[in-house]
């Protein structure tokens, strides 16, 4: 059985990988298995140089805040700011300090140093302002976007107006309101009426497209549309933060990774004339089957934004999900997926999973890890992955 394993897999490389993807490709999904290990950002980091130098690909999308990414953007495409100022506010709380997503600026503006504007690289998150813990408050997506309407056409609802309702922060932020749907502001009657104004708000942006364009930019125009997204999907999480169903959790998954399929179609719209984009998130995120964890002792299930976002590109996007054998204690069975791919020669490995599947004489067992925060594949949904990475030991 090992020999024919064997050859299903190939030393990882960049070229390695895209030989087993559609040339259609305009969004390739890279997963990770589990977050804050350094090992698989550092392999997106080498595949994105790869993509950008091989296959035109000019934008990279992560897993982290949509409003945060402006500020990492702004200092990798045009210089603005400091790599320390982009790194303390360009992405998610948990992201900032990591070395890779660091390594990953750097490259990113020595190479952009050398290019004009219309051939440099863009860096995105595609994430809600959310964590696990809650919710950000919908003011700065939802001021962002007024602010910008209000100096161009002539909006009905007054700044003061949004302040009064919004009131203060801390009661859109209470992470109390994850656990207890009585803690949540979203349905309180501000937040029923600030809905209508985000929707209100995002049609003017929609029905004026041609006039604000022209006055402002195409680039200031889809910054606008990214708050007026935001705006609405943060009050939308809110109203489910305040949902008492036995589905509340699983329907604010939804909500989230809804979200991310959103940001992720605007960029790939946005990014559609210059080249394909790289989007590296949690497999979780990414894969085209039904999600599925354990919550706080809740099963949760809900479609993912790759799963989301492959209805509408079909064979333009591309999923490579990515997984480990041994993490200290935590060995893998010999019959679980990540226990047979431990056979293989290579400290990491790209597997092609339709020769794969030929290979193996019985499905492998879903391996059960040690570690809670680490998610295994599940060895019955490999024919809906394009490419699986394997990385020996982390």
């Amino acid at each position: 059985m090992t020999a024919s394993i064997r050859d299903a897999a190939r030393a990882f490389s960049g070229g390695a990988l895209t030989a087993l993807l559609s040339p259609a490709t305009r969004l390739l999904g890279l997963g990770e298995p589990t977050h804050g290990v350094e090992a698989f950002p550092e392999l997106r980091n080498e595949l994105f140089r790869h993509l950008v130098e091989h296959r035109g690909y000019r934008s990279i999308a992560i897993e982290s805040d949509c409003l945060s990414a402006l500020a990492a953007d702004a200092y990798v495409a045009d210089g603005i700011g400091t790599l320390d100022g982009a790194m303390s506010r360009g992405f998610s709380p948990d992201f900032g300090a990591s070395p890779a997503n660091r390594e990953l600026l750097c490259w990113m503006r020595a190479h952009n140093e050398r290019r004009p504007p219309h051939d440099r690289l863009r860096f995105y998150g595609f994430d809600g302002p959310l964590e696990m813990t809650g919710a950000a408050s919908p003011r700065p997506a939802l001021t962002a976007l007024h602010d910008y309407l209000a100096a161009h056409l002539d909006p009905v609802w007054s700044h003061e107006t949004l302040d009064d309702l919004l009131g203060p922060d801390e009661r859109w932020t209470n992470p109390a309101a994850l656990m207890d749907p009585a803690q949540s502001v979203g349905r309180t009657s501000e937040a029923c009426e600030l809905r209508l104004i985000a929707d209100d708000l995002r049609a003017l942006l929609t029905s004026h497209a041609p006039h604000l364009t022209a006055v402002t930019s195409p680039d200031d125009f889809w910054r606008a549309e990214l708050h007026a997204r935001t705006a609405a999907g943060l009050l939308r999480y809110h109203d489910g933060l305040a949902n008492t169903a036995p589905t509340r959790v699983s329907t604010l998954m939804s909500l989230r990774d809804a979200m991310m399929a959103d940001n992720l179609d605007a960029i790939v719209r946005r990014e559609a004339r210059r080249g394909p984009t790289l989007a590296f998130a949690h497999n979780r995120h990414l894969q085209r089957d039904t999600s599925r964890v354990q919550f706080a002792g809740l099963p949760l299930q809900w479609w993912s934004a790759g799963a989301v976002i492959g209805t509408h590109l079909g064979d333009q996007y591309a999923f490579a999900a990515t997984t480990f054998g041994t993490r200290g204690s935590d060995v893998p069975h010999p019959d679980t997926l990540e226990g047979l791919l431990s056979t293989l020669p290579h400290t990491r490995a790209v597997i092609d999973p339709c020769h794969l599947a030929t290979a193996l004489d019985r499905k492998p067992t879903p391996r059960v890890p040690a570690d809670h925060t680490y998610f295994s594949l599940d060895p019955a949904t490999t024919d809906q992955i394009d490419a699986i990475i394997f990385v020996k030991e982390i």
